[in-house]
């Protein structure tokens, strides 16, 4: 009778090992655990030297970067510029804005740096020109309204401050262009002028912070996790047991390693912006990175899309390069899903998508990309990707069960150091 038992209990785990393709080659939690805190350690280690900086490198084209100003700062730059206008509307010369360049032209990568940066170039704004008389004006208008913010000492979102003035606005997209602007006439970060976005980005796991005075306990966050604060100069105190941070792009998987408890399973902070990364969460992201000093792993689609929105989080955005230096979070590790994963875990053709002409064109420009250049581990897969013209999404994965992701796939890459 227990010898018949045993059997079936064998044959049950074999039936579980063949449903669940390559569980059995995942060795014992303590032994993924211990390369963890290798991984961790070494990464921490690394964190401790000195960070470059534009001022420390030589370059032969002059760059710019923001800083963070008080508020008083940004209200007496914005006075001594409305001063300055209004001497030169007096002396009936009208007026201009002088306002930074943020076109891809003016773009530089730097590879020391890994980063995005602006370069010098101003292009003029009069307000005596028909083409530019409607931007010149909402140029004004933001600056008046920031003044205001400064003021008041108060913050707002970009969706408040559209609504301020609609029919000169129009649509939100053109004031939140012309603020990014402001920020960059006036040499301070976007979060400096005390206008942020809504909230976006969520955290769970080993991670305990103050938000304005109160202590947070991200293991006690349930299901859903803490939103990641607007503002982030109001958090502090971070504190954390984790051996590192996984960066997810998609709310979906970001729930189902929220409910299965992953990172009590492998000690762990799981941060998700739920698709394009926010300010915010930018921010929260590098601020983990450099006060924690954890190493940071990502999480994303096997499409094109997937390491744009990890390029964003590592090298910065183009539309922000003004303020990459705050932004951008040095060496993020490419954990998967990628494109040479299809085929190792043999992810069935039903669960794969054909790739459309724009994808495909848009990996190919992400090929010519000099930060991707760098990386050849990253060429490779993005080749790969373009040859066999076949995207997958994280969820491809569920294909073998729900709970593959957190029971197989993620245990297995970090067992084998399986990342770029």
């Amino acid at each position: 009778m227990a010898a018949e038992k045993k059997k079936r209990r064998r044959s049950e785990d074999d039936d579980d090992d063949a449903a669940l393709p390559f569980k059995n080659r995942l060795k014992p939690d303590s032994v993924i655990l211990q390369i963890l805190q290798s991984f961790s350690s070494s990464s921490s280690a690394a964190s401790t030297s000195k960070t470059l900086t534009l001022s420390d490198l030589s370059l032969s084209t002059t760059c710019r970067e923001v800083a963070d100003l008080s508020l008083t700062s940004v209200q007496s730059t914005i006075e001594s510029l409305v001063l300055k206008i209004a001497k030169s509307i007096l002396s009936g010369n009208g007026f201009s804005f002088d306002v930074p360049s943020r076109t891809s032209t003016n773009q530089l990568y730097v590879p020391e740096l890994d980063r995005i940066v602006l370069k010098d170039k101003n292009t003029l704004r009069p307000f005596a020109n028909v083409s530019s008389v409607r931007k010149s004006t909402i140029t004004a208008r933001i600056l008046q309204l920031i003044h205001q913010l400064c003021m008041k000492n108060i913050h707002v979102t970009k969706r408040d401050l559209f609504y301020t003035d609609v029919k000169l606005f129009q649509d939100q997209s053109q004031s939140d262009a012309v603020l990014d602007d402001v920020s960059c006439m006036l040499g301070c970060t976007r979060s400096s002028l005390n206008v942020i976005a809504a909230e976006k980005g969520v955290v769970v796991g080993r991670l305990i912070f103050s938000d304005n005075g109160d202590m947070i306990d991200c293991t006690k966050m349930g299901m859903g996790g803490k939103a990641i604060p607007p503002n982030i100069d109001r958090v502090g105190d971070m504190q954390s047991d984790a051996m590192f941070i996984l960066l997810v792009e998609k709310d979906a998987a970001y729930i189902r390693l929220a409910e299965d408890r992953f990172y009590n399973r492998f000690p762990c902070i799981i941060v998700t912006a739920k698709g394009q990364p926010d300010v915010a969460t930018r921010l929260f992201l590098r601020k983990m990175k450099v006060e924690l000093k954890l190493p940071v792993l990502a999480l994303v689609d096997s499409d094109p899309y997937g390491l744009k929105i990890l390029s964003v989080y590592g090298c910065g955005s183009k539309n922000m390069s003004y303020d990459s230096a705050n932004l951008t979070t040095p060496d993020i590790k490419w954990l998967g899903v990628r494109p040479s994963d299809l085929d190792k875990y043999k992810i069935p053709e039903q669960c794969r998508l054909p790739m459309t002409e724009q994808d495909i064109k848009t990996g190919k420009d992400l090929l010519e990309e000099d930060f991707v250049k760098k990386n050849p581990g990253w060429v490779e897969e993005l080749t790969l990707m373009v040859k066999t013209k076949q995207k997958a999404e994280i969820q491809a994965l569920s294909t073998f069960g729900f709970q593959y992701l957190s029971e197989v796939y993620l245990p297995l890459k970090l067992q084998q150091k399986d990342w770029l």
